[in-house]
């Protein structure tokens, strides 16, 4: 048996909440957000089923400093430590990589994730990590890892080792020689073919749940959870995300059985007694499968147990799958907006056009459903015009009732995405620091100055406050959940804009903020909804 940990050491920094656990982009958030890490959580749930000891040790979502954690460590003594990374925080553990081997000399230390999945060799010539496992599917191949390091069970692809390691019997498929004494064998390319419904349920008591239960912008009815129905997404074809092109590829999508999805959210519900679930799946599946969910939780009375949640597409459904989700009580759907101009969602690789929108998201809110949408600006190709006309298509949506909340971003073109390649190969890319990757800024050229771009995304944050809209949500208040949900929105409102705030770094006292916060809502209010920039038309 091998003591494992799975962990997050903390990130201590003066930005805000960092979101690395089931991210597919990376921000810090000034509002303190935990999203439940879905793929770790099931290979801890694998790992201990597996026979090993394993302790979940999130120094993040646990509000520890990085010494609470490490010494937490270093009481536990584990023989292997996994820690998922990203682009952005990859130099903060290679650092921490290397304090934690002088800490703890016999401790091996394996790195999952998007970024090592695109670069797994970097990492080897910059820390003293000794595995690398890429690929979306990390929780079967870890296991796998130790069956062969305990069992010399056959090595699965997309495992990298330091050919010195005398744990991996295994003949290398490919080998790098990075420098004469740094040798990298691999088992060969990832391994992406398992049948989701062999995972076991996620062992929540040992991944600690209530961590994530409630600091959540996505959930109303709490305490609420996260399900992961499918890797990742079927469209799977978004040139700007990064599981899109490196964990989850296109072809890799597979998704559990809508039994099997059943099961799992009946026992949370019974065992747990969770009062919201978001499915964090890419895009929840569709068609024939989406209807037999909706079934089993209307037939099984569970629609009147829990409220559900997921990511979808606006052109994805017909109104009479909106109406069957509503009846199986389906709340909240996150849909991926990204611009009102045609050229860049074809740019994307979308497949949505822009009056799918609209017209998506009319349909959903007519059947009741509440339509959250992400929006993100600083294309390199776009104007300014560009992106006052997003907010105006943003704020019309908005004020007839067809989005009832938003996210809007930077857009980051994270490495060994199609968006990354392309601003490398043309010179757009402002920098290659990943730490710089962080969503405060724009890391490519663009038409605009990072000033502008971070004066219309505190602008299209305040999309919503049109007269209309704020009338109807304050109608809308039935009950107490009601109001503790409004008053958190607030609260993540003003949050969100000082995340894009030119004058973040001086906190939410700082008069500058407010101004510039105050301006922008102002904006809004006082701006017509249906005013269209030059040559703009778009029908419903």
């Amino acid at each position: 048996m091998l003591q494992i940990v799975i962990g997050y050491p903390p990130i201590e920094t003066t930005k805000g909440t960092p979101l690395l656990s089931q991210n597919r982009q990376f921000q810090y958030f000034n509002a303190p957000t935990y999203i439940y890490p879905m793929v770790p959580a099931y290979a801890a749930t694998l790992l201990k089923d597996a026979g090993h000891k394993v302790y979940w040790m999130d120094g993040i979502a646990e509000n520890k400093t990085l010494i609470e954690w490490e010494k937490e460590l270093a009481n536990v003594r584990p023989d292997y430590l996994i820690v998922e990374t990203k682009a952005p925080v990859i130099k903060f553990h290679w650092k921490e990589i290397k304090n934690l081997k002088i800490q703890n000399p016999n401790l091996k230390i394996i790195l999952v994730g998007d970024h090592i999945t695109f670069n797994p060799l970097e990492s080897f010539e910059n820390c003293p990590v000794d595995y690398i496992v890429t690929g979306g599917d990390y929780d079967f191949v870890l296991k796998n890892l130790f069956d062969h390091i305990t069992k010399k069970t056959k090595l699965e692809g997309g495992v990298y080792w330091r050919v010195s390691d005398k744990s991996i019997k295994q003949k290398p498929a490919a080998m790098n020689k990075l420098s004469p004494a740094l040798k990298i064998g691999n088992s060969g390319p990832a391994s992406l073919a398992h049948n989701l419904d062999e995972l076991p349920f996620m062992d929540r008591d040992l991944t600690k749940w209530e961590l994530y239960a409630y600091e959540n912008g996505n959930y109303k009815y709490k305490p609420a959870t996260y399900m992961y129905s499918g890797r990742d997404c079927w469209w799977n074809r978004c040139t700007f995300c990064v599981w899109d092109h490196t964990i989850n590829p296109r072809g890799s999508y597979r998704s559990f059985s809508p039994e099997r999805l059943f099961s799992e959210v009946k026992y949370v519900v019974d065992k747990y007694n969770v009062r919201e679930i978001f499915d964090d799946a890419g895009t929840m599946f569709v068609g024939p499968k989406l209807k037999k969910f909706c079934e089993l939780l209307i037939e099984s009375g569970y629609n009147k147990k829990v409220v559900y949640g997921c990511n979808m597409r606006f052109n994805a459904l017909t109104k009479d799958f909106y109406e069957l989700m509503k009846k199986a009580n389906f709340r909240f759907l996150l849909y991926g907006m990204e611009s009102a101009n045609q050229k860049t969602l074809d740019k994307l690789d979308k497949g949505i056009k822009v009056e799918d929108i609209k017209n998506g998201a009319r349909i959903a809110s007519q059947a009741g459903l509440e339509v959250h949408a992400t929006v993100m600006l600083g294309y390199p190709w776009e104007s300014y015009d560009d992106a006052k006309e997003t907010i105006r298509l943003a704020r019309e949506c908005f004020d007839k009732g067809y989005f009832s909340s938003m996210q809007a971003t930077i857009v980051i073109s994270y490495p060994g995405t199609p968006l990354w390649k392309e601003c490398k190969e043309k010179g757009l890319l402002k920098t290659e620091n990943y730490e710089e990757y962080d969503m405060r800024k724009p890391v490519m050229k663009t038409p605009m100055t990072d000033s502008q771009i971070l004066e219309l995304t505190q602008e299209l944050y305040s999309a919503f406050f049109t007269p209309k809209f704020i009338a109807r949500k304050i109608m809308s208040i039935r009950n107490v959940d009601d109001i503790k949900f409004f008053a958190m929105a607030a609260k993540r409102l003003i949050a969100h804009l000082m995340d894009f705030d030119k004058e973040q770094k001086r906190g939410v006292l700082n008069p500058k903020f407010w101004m510039h916060s105050i301006k922008a809502m102002g904006s809004q209010l006082f701006s017509s909804a249906n005013s269209k920039l030059p040559g703009r038309e778009i029908k419903a």
